[in-house]
């Protein structure tokens, strides 16, 4: 009995070996639809360009007027200059400032800062008959959220932090105005004196050791702006644009 069933056995063996290339197609086809209908997995972090390039450019010309940054000065990557502005050696304008020009010529002279979210603009003309343009000369520091349209500073000067100076105002060289101030159209602050107020208005002289620590302020905030320049590389976004091209055709970065 137990002979019969081997013999049995060893005959059913070759059939069931032949009939197993014809299951491995039909369970490869039975599972293709069902691998076709399942969606693609989701990209991973690494498929992702690290970068987002939000479209914000720091210089924009404007028809002949293109802004001009000297070599050694320093302008934050989300700062925005348009038209006739010109930043001379030296200068720096900090984060998330605006300096628009335009319809007239906005300057920020040698070794003077604009800082954080600072607004500077020019008329097309002073009602006052003053130039309209918006001029700050050397050594001069700009307190953050400051607005400035077409005023000039003369050297050496600080204008206080949250100020407001409108057209055709005046600042005279070593001459402070203190933050939180309004300096209303066509007001002049003389050489040497402190003014503050909405409106502004004189408050005292200033000492001779208040007059000779304008400048140096001036350079001790350009000296630490040299830190920041340092850290970013002399190149536009542009480079986030190829990443994005060569990752939608799939060629390596």
């Amino acid at each position: 009995m137990a002979a019969a069933l081997a013999r049995f056995s060893r005959r059913a063996l070759p059939s069931s070996s032949r009939l197993l290339p014809l299951l491995r197609p039909l369970s490869s086809e039975a599972a293709a639809p069902s691998a076709a209908a399942a969606p693609p997995p989701p990209p991973t972090s690494a498929d992702r360009v690290k970068w987002d390039y939000r479209g914000q450019r720091r210089v924009i010309p404007l028809g002949q007027w293109v802004p001009k940054i000297a070599v050694d000065a320093y302008v934050a990557p989300n700062v925005v200059l348009a038209g006739q502005v010109i930043v001379f050696d030296g200068a720096s304008v900090g984060n998330g400032s605006v300096l628009r020009g335009d319809l007239n010529k906005i300057t920020v002279g040698f070794c003077s800062n604009v800082q954080e979210r600072c607004v500077l603009h020019a008329a097309w003309s002073s009602p006052t008959g003053l130039p309209a343009e918006t001029f700050i000369e050397r050594y001069v520091t700009i307190g953050a959220y400051s607005l400035l349209r077409s005023c000039t500073i003369e050297p050496e000067c600080i204008i206080g932090q949250h100020s407001i100076l409108m057209e055709g105002s005046l600042v005279e060289t070593n001459s402070i105005l203190e933050a939180g101030s309004v300096l209303p159209p066509g007001r002049r602050i003389p050489t040497g004196e402190l003014w503050a107020g909405n409106p502004a208005r004189f408050v005292r002289k200033l000492t001779h050791e208040e007059i000779l620590e304008i400048p140096k302020l001036a350079v001790a905030i350009n000296d630490l702006m040299q830190n920041h320049f340092s850290e970013f590389l002399p190149y536009s976004t542009v480079y986030l644009e190829v990443e994005k091209m060569k990752k939608a055709l799939s060629i390596p970065l």
